[in-house]
């Protein structure tokens, strides 16, 4: 079966997964710049990082399904699983927030981080094993950002143990670990698109 159906759900998903985290923002109970960053500060940033991370993993989706366009049951319920894990975002963040970077909050946040990615990780492998994915080695690779953003989040988790600022550096350097783009998908299918047709 084609991906769109499948596409077009999780782009609604992860609208509404951004619009609940907006509406979790703490408003200043002044009018002024100054107000704003001392009632709100650390909102605007946890929502930053969390936003960022929806808009990473909503670009590799749409990238994963340029490159395939056809997928069967299992594929349907290992983007299920990577949309629940998603969906726990304003929840896992706000409670982050509220609790000013508590320890217990800090490390359920990188659980989440860890499930998220995980369960990206499982949909990869699933549409690896489908008959109309040959290409898909020669686009992306061994993935090896996203091993290795699981083990920074492993160690955010074990840093939050210390002090739960600690754990969030590693958080937000595998945020900007993935800002970085990644040109495969473009050129392979301006490749694709430039290949003469017989």
């Amino acid at each position: 079966m084609k991906s769109s159906r499948l596409e077009a759900f999780s782009d609604g998903v992860l609208a509404i997964i951004l619009t609940i985290m907006v509406l979790e923002l703490h408003q200043p109970k002044g009018p002024t710049l100054h107000d704003l960053w001392d009632d709100a500060h650390l909102s605007l940033l946890t929502y930053l990082l969390s936003f960022v991370y929806i808009g990473i993993y909503w670009s590799n989706h749409h990238h994963l399904f340029q490159v395939v366009r056809h997928v069967d049951g299992l594929v349907l319920w290992a983007n299920l699983h990577l949309l629940f894990w998603l969906s726990l975002y304003p929840f896992t963040t706000s409670w982050m927030d509220q609790q000013s970077l508590a320890r217990t909050p800090t490390i359920v946040y990188g659980v989440n981080l860890i499930g998220a990615a995980t369960a990206y990780a499982i949909l990869v492998a699933v549409i690896r094993r489908l008959p109309t994915s040959g290409h898909f080695d020669e686009v992306f690779g061994r993935d090896w950002k996203g091993k290795l953003s699981i083990v920074f989040y492993a160690v955010g988790i074990g840093l939050a143990f210390v002090r739960p600022w600690l754990g969030v550096v590693p958080y937000v350097a595998v945020a900007l670990m993935w800002l970085i783009p990644d040109r495969r998908v473009e050129r392979w299918l301006q490749e694709r698109d430039e290949m003469p047709t017989v």
